[in-house]
């Protein structure tokens, strides 16, 4: 089956070329043992990749959506205080902030959770029973949340005002206007850059293996180093990688497709 010419007319041939390419990288793996047996070892990684960009985005949507209306709330304390968060969190790298997550705000987190047991009388915990895994996630989210936050607002502040003041007229509550109002509206303007976000933390997860987290990009570090054939094994990374954001952007456009089709 054909790929559907785009909107804009221009058929798309690069969707051509790179399913050519994937092609003849699947040939590789089904014809090459060495291929093969490296898809293998990676294959145990792609759970550990697709956990941490599930729970990881999950989490970053549901704050980055509370740090939004936050942002938007008549009282200037909540405004000034998402507004730090959103500027700090986005100013630090997420290498730089995947580490500190990890080694700093961890134990913080650990020893404040020890003193708080303590005053009840329960038994403390020690930091390495915080898995590394969790901390990765944790610091994913906290560094896409401050994004996302900016997604959110921009697609809240884009309904018209007229249609929340004639929901006020008919008596709707806060709650209610933003579910039946609000937020669907918002939702077609935000899916765009929320979709990009979303495969953006698909790559960006392969930053925890710098943590030791097996995820795909850690075993296929370590498999190179066991069996020294950077080329087929990084190849054999790539292609996962790249089936796997390249999947997700058509889906995502053809969701978008769909939405912006359909009538009201």
């Amino acid at each position: 089956m054909m790929p559907e010419p785009q909107e804009n007319g221009d058929f798309p041939w690069w969707l051509v070329l790179l399913g050519t390419l994937i092609a003849y990288f699947l040939y590789r793996v089904i014809a090459d043992d060495l291929y093969r047996q490296v898809l293998g070892t990676l294959g145990r990684g792609i759970s550990v990749t697709v956990m941490v960009t599930l729970i990881g985005f999950a989490s970053a949507c549901v704050i980055g959506l509370l740090l939004a209306t936050a942002s938007l709330s008549r009282f200037l304390i909540l405004r000034q205080i998402a507004r730090f968060y959103i500027e700090i969190i986005r100013g630090i790298p997420i290498i730089v902030l995947l580490l500190y997550v990890a080694f700093v705000f961890a134990p913080a987190l650990v020893a404040a959770w020890n003193w708080c047991m303590e005053s009840v009388g329960l038994n403390p915990v020690r930091t390495r029973d915080f898995p590394l895994l969790w901390r990765a996630i944790l610091a994913l989210c906290i560094a896409y949340s401050a994004f996302i936050a900016e997604v959110f607002r921009a697609g809240l502040q884009a309904v018209d005002k007229g249609q929340i003041e004639a929901a006020e007229a008919l008596g709707l509550n806060g709650w209610q206007r933003f579910r039946h109002i609000v937020f669907p509206q918002a939702f077609r303007m935000i899916l765009p850059p929320l979709g990009n976000d979303f495969v953006a933390m698909v790559k960006d997860s392969s930053l925890v293996s710098v943590l030791g987290v097996t995820d795909i990009t850690q075993l296929g570090k370590v498999t190179a180093a066991g069996n020294f054939r950077y080329f087929e094994t990084y190849n054999v990374v790539a292609l996962i990688y790249l089936m796997m954001t390249v999947t997700l952007s058509l889906v995502l456009r053809r969701l978008e497709q769909r939405l912006r089709n359909r009538p009201g």
